[in-house]
């Protein structure tokens, strides 16, 4: 069998100390899983129901890379973010089992065209248009759970040419990532190959073309990249 057109590249992160790659299927982002974060965008922090956007797999950018500035915004925003790399199929799991389907953990960064979200939200439509654009999900390499255990407190932050503008820690997730895998695979069934970002800390602003920015997560490999 054959293809009518070309079938388009496997996407996929890089994972340290390895020369294999993860593939990547899907990319679900959580939406204001920090509690800071949520009151500087206007919202109350209580924990609702968490909710979930995604971006295409090939939104990826690979770390050190150049991104450029996205079209029909002037409102580009940085999102630091811990990244769960899932390596086993699950639906419906529990809380208590969810770890066991993490393959590893890495440092993200949510891009977004702000002010297309803005609109987005004002309209009650959805936010593709300012979350799912080309190279909006830039990712560092994946370190295994063998490697690093699971990230439960850990420093996040983020800096835009060496000037820091998001400074946290992961423990102040409102929903863990266990917590998240959970009620996730209640919505989709979670396979391997799929990425979770789990949210952004307070601090989020915008970047010009020009500016460096880089993300860390402590005992995680920092992201690298250039607004172009």
């Amino acid at each position: 069998m054959g293809y009518v057109v070309e079938p388009p590249e496997v996407t996929s992160v890089a994972v340290h100390g390895s020369d294999d790659r993860f593939p990547v299927r899907r990319i679900y982002c959580v939406g204001r899983n920090y509690a800071a974060h949520a009151r500087e965008m206007g919202h109350d922090p209580d924990r609702e129901v968490p909710f979930y956007f995604t971006k295409p797999r090939d939104a990826i950018v690979e770390n050190g890379a150049d991104v450029p500035y996205p079209t029909l915004t002037e409102n580009y925003h940085f999102e630091a973010e811990l990244v769960v790399a899932i390596n086993k199929s699950c639906t419906n799991v529990s809380v208590e089992d969810a770890l066991d389907h993490v393959y590893g953990y890495a440092v993200g960064n949510d891009l977004t065209r702000r002010d297309l979200q803005g609109e987005a939200k004002k309209k009650g439509r959805p936010w593709d248009v300012g979350k799912a654009f080309d190279n909006s999900a830039p990712c560092a390499e994946i370190h295994t759970v063998d490697q690093v255990g699971h990230i439960e407190n850990a420093r996040i932050w983020l800096s835009v040419n060496d000037e820091i503008k998001q400074d946290s820690d992961v423990n102040k997730l409102i929903w863990s990532v266990a917590e998240v895998i959970a009620n996730l695979s209640t919505l989709f069934t979670l396979e391997t190959g799929d990425l979770i970002y789990t949210g952004t800390p307070e601090g989020v602003g915008p970047v010009v073309k020009g500016d460096v920015i880089k993300v860390g997560v402590d005992g995680l490999t920092s992201l690298e990249t250039k607004i172009v």
